[in-house]
């Protein structure tokens, strides 16, 4: 699994480029992110252990009613493990990178509010 996702580092899309420049200069902030990480025997696009957040960057083809089905599988194993799975669009990616930021902020905040005692 390790050396599948050492591959697909090297093969980033270039919506995933675009969003990974981003976020890892969240590090100062305290949000350390992984990109094509595996958990279990999946590989997410990004992962924050710091709350338990994960990242699917979704291209067209995850409107296709088998894709729909593997990721609801997919989204209910991490859901079990802890994790928060946050999906965005290539496209919002392209043209809302402001939203999407938005939407990662907020869910990473509401992941920590969730883990207080």
């Amino acid at each position: 699994m390790v050396k599948i996702a050492r591959s697909l580092r090297k093969r980033m899309t270039p919506h995933e480029i675009r969003l990974w420049s981003r976020l890892k200069t969240w590090r100062a902030d305290g949000f350390i992110f992984r990109r094509q990480a595996p958990l279990g025997r999946y590989i997410v696009d990004f992962v924050c252990f710091t709350p338990k957040l994960v990242i699917e960057v979704d291209g067209g083809q995850h409107n296709l009613d088998d894709h729909q089905a593997r990721d609801a599988v997919r989204d209910a194993w991490l859901e079990s493990e802890g994790f928060r799975v946050l999906r965005v669009w290539n496209m919002d990616v392209h043209s809302n990178m402001d939203g999407v930021l938005i939407a990662i902020r907020d869910a990473l905040e509401a992941g920590l509010r969730d883990r207080r005692p």
